[in-house]
């Protein structure tokens, strides 16, 4: 069954399958997601941003400049603000609510074999 929200938000984004493998292979990132108004109907191509949502290879410590790199190569791929977050960050959260809404709305985009 295909997932709507998923088709819609990269034909908003574009075929970047290779360059989205490539950053995360660089990064070691193991899964990679997008989550919010990319996936839905108020979605605004000149003023949203793009939310993501990564989870590393358990072994890679990441530091505040990595993240800040990260972002700012998602931000010339896609041509736009981008905001980062990683999945444990969002998976320890004590705001249930923001949390919940992101876990069960996030659609997988990349995801290491």
């Amino acid at each position: 069954m295909p997932n709507i929200q998923l088709d819609l938000a990269l034909n908003r984004l574009g075929d970047f399958t290779e360059e989205i493998t490539a950053f995360c292979t660089r990064w070691r990132i193991i899964e990679l997601a997008l989550f919010g108004s990319v996936l839905r109907s108020d979605f605004c191509p000149e003023t949203s941003d793009i939310d993501v949502l990564v989870t590393f290879a358990p072994d890679y410590r990441w530091k505040f400049d990595d993240a800040m790199q990260m972002q700012e190569e998602l931000e010339t791929l896609f041509g736009r603000k981008v905001d980062i977050l990683s999945k444990q960050s969002i998976e320890q959260s004590i705001n249930w609510i923001r949390k919940q809404e992101i876990l069960n709305s996030a659609q997988v985009i990349y995801a290491s074999k």
